[in-house]
């Protein structure tokens, strides 16, 4: 039976975790960490919540030069430190992007489709690594987007137009299905920023009628409910699970890089389309997570994306599972 919208919500998404999960064998647990899971692949880690199992699904890396404007409220100099101090390059930055598969109630359910055939060529992993994990493309009884930005959506649909994931029902936050498909939002926006716009077109638009748009807050599929986390896009959202006393949350793209977005959460990514509401959303998920003992994940945080949020400092830290 799915976790009832209302009592879910009211527990603030999620109740304190009351008792750990059992460790998988051969894999330890970071401290403070919770429960650890399975490396199944390279690309495929799996593990437990209450009755729900969560495997998460690389798609990938891209590698980008790091130049001054990524962080738009610090200096490239402070952004160098905390790449230093993180002990990672301080020419480049390598952005993983990993999807998630949720077990739930007789269900299968992806999260995010990766870039599929349209992404950089060390990306596009989305569907081979599925298949290490024993997931057939049409086996997914439902297909949830976090937002529309391409590298969520473009797996949905291959280079020759086929969907991917044909028995699959497909769900959207409203906000960003108003917001990216509207052509008079693309008429107004900057030259730079119309390409964006194109990418929901070529996948939702031959199906529009089919998707099927949602309220951030509703329940979506069984026992996932959909949670606002606005500010990186206008409709920006999150989906959590909670089953036998444990809470996981998926953030997307709440933070871009780990040792920089969550260590220093006030700083602006690129990438934020409100970057004051980001910051406040982030800061809320961040708080939240702590306070609730969420085991997360993010889109974009190191392999396997799953762990937990500690304190440090002014800042938080991302605690992988490993």
């Amino acid at each position: 039976m799915s976790f009832p919208r209302r009592q879910f919500l009211r527990a603030g998404l999620g109740l304190t975790a009351a008792s750990a999960l059992p460790f998988a064998a051969g894999c330890a647990a970071l401290p403070g960490a919770g429960p650890s899971g399975t490396r199944v692949s390279e690309g495929v880690y799996r593990a437990r919540v209450g009755s729900a199992t969560i495997t998460a699904i690389a798609d990938g890396v891209a590698v980008r030069p790091l130049a001054d404007g990524f962080v738009r409220n610090a200096s490239l100099a402070q952004v160098q430190q905390a790449l230093s101090d993180a002990g990672l390059p301080t020419d480049k930055l390598t952005i993983p992007f990993t999807a998630f598969v949720v077990e739930n109630e007789g269900k299968r359910i992806l999260i995010d489709a990766g870039n599929g055939e349209f992404g950089a060529p060390t990306s596009g992993q989305v569907v081979n690594n599925l298949k290490a994990a024993g997931f057939a493309p049409e086996s997914f009884d439902h297909v949830l987007i976090s937002h529309f930005h391409g590298d969520h959506i473009n797996g949905l649909r291959n280079k020759a137009g086929q969907l991917v994931y044909p028995k699959a029902r497909i769900h959207v936050p409203a906000p960003e299905w108003d917001f990216w498909m509207s052509d008079a939002n693309m008429a107004k926006a900057p030259d730079a920023m119309k390409g964006a716009f194109q990418a929901p077109r070529r996948v939702f638009g031959p199906i529009a009628g089919q998707v099927e748009r949602f309220k951030p807050g509703a329940e979506v599929a069984p026992g996932i409910v959909s949670m606002d986390a606005f500010g990186h896009t206008p409709g920006h959202t999150a989906y959590a699970v909670m089953s036998g006393g444990q809470t996981w949350v998926f953030l997307a793209d709440f933070a871009n890089v780990a040792q920089l977005f969550v260590r220093n959460p006030d700083w602006a990514v690129m990438f934020d389309m409100n970057a004051e509401m980001a910051r406040q959303t982030r800061r809320r998920l961040l708080e939240q997570a702590i306070a609730q003992d969420w085991l997360v994940s993010g889109y974009h945080m190191p392999f396997p994306a799953i762990g937990r949020i500690a304190r440090r400092g002014a800042g938080y830290d991302f605690l992988p599972m490993g």
